[in-house]
């Protein structure tokens, strides 16, 4: 079955980033596809190189860049949702005057015609958060 994954919550204000890391690691060593992954809303706070939690504690971000290198994922981040939330690419940083920027390696910014497209091309559009 082949999959597109919406991940609409940051990685530390609800489970719903932990659960869709874990459906797709799952869905992924079961044999199955994953032809996008696509954060959105507060979602796109997973893609920030510049969280720092506890040693103790999870770093999705992480978790999200290592698992896109090992399955070459495609980890788009919606471009409004992310400017919103001061998270950028180079090219995004500097069309916006920004001196840097924070996009975790393995995410790229793209936008909502990149979900529609992926939503189409799967057999399952899976929503993780509101």
């Amino acid at each position: 079955m082949k999959f597109t994954i919406q991940v609409n919550t940051g990685p530390f204000t609800h489970q719903a980033s932990d659960s869709a890391y874990r459906f797709t690691l799952a869905a992924l060593e079961s044999g199955h596809e994953i032809h996008r992954i696509f954060f959105y809303h507060d979602g796109v706070n997973n893609a920030t190189m510049m969280c720092a939690p506890p040693q103790d504690d999870r770093n999705l971000q992480v978790l999200w860049t290592e698992l896109a290198a090992q399955y070459e994922l495609d980890m788009v981040v919606c471009v409004a949702a992310a400017q919103r939330r001061g998270i950028m690419d180079k090219k995004e940083s500097e069309r916006n005057g920004k001196e840097f920027a924070n996009i975790a390696p393995g995410f790229q910014i793209s936008g909502l015609g990149q979900l529609v497209e992926a939503a189409v091309a799967s057999d399952r559009l899976m929503v993780f958060g509101d």
